[in-house]
């Protein structure tokens, strides 16, 4: 659940905040990962000005802060970044939140379970809960594209589709998780 003073993030900082969790980094290296080719960037890519502006949010919210720099033969000065305390507990709190639309599985769902492997966590709690908060919402447009006509009936339809599928996919992976 959201807390008041959790500060509201674009997913793109979300990202850049999370992978800065992993390890103190460059915006550089965090590029290549969120770029089209990236690990992260196949699922959610972040043009290499918004890694730049992400950190200077994240930092004027205290979520992160320098660590250094190193001279780069290849460019400009390289800042290095590491998260704060404050940072680490808001991180690690959204890569366990279960996302709220049934829409944002492609994208913020699977980051989060792409994150959660990379740091070796375990992702069945966000896969239960996830599973939880989804199936009354498919249940509830599942009644709702019985009594409905027209175009509405399209739009719910496809929503209870869609929705089925997520709980379909997070059935599979609960399963195959030991």
């Amino acid at each position: 659940m959201l807390s008041a003073d959790e500060p509201v993030l674009s997913l793109s900082e979300w990202i850049v905040l999370s992978l800065v969790l992993e390890q103190p980094t460059y915006a550089y290296a965090l590029a290549v990962l969120l770029s089209h080719d990236g690990e992260l960037g196949r699922i959610w890519h972040v043009q290499k000005a918004e890694v730049y502006r992400s950190l200077d949010r994240l930092e004027q919210a205290g979520l992160i802060r320098p660590a250094g720099s190193k001279i780069s033969n290849h460019g400009p000065v390289r800042s290095l970044v590491e998260i704060t305390e404050a940072g680490r507990a808001t991180a690690a709190d959204w890569q366990q939140r279960p996302v709220k639309h049934a829409r944002d599985i492609r994208s913020e769902l699977l980051v989060k379970l792409a994150l959660l492997d990379r740091s070796g966590a375990n992702p069945h709690d966000l896969l239960v809960a996830q599973h939880t908060l989804l199936l009354p919402i498919a249940d509830a447009l599942r009644d709702r594209v019985v009594t409905a006509t027209g175009f509405d009936r399209t739009v719910l339809l496809w929503r209870y589709e869609t929705a089925s599928a997520a709980i379909r996919f997070l059935d599979a992976l609960v399963t195959a998780i030991p």
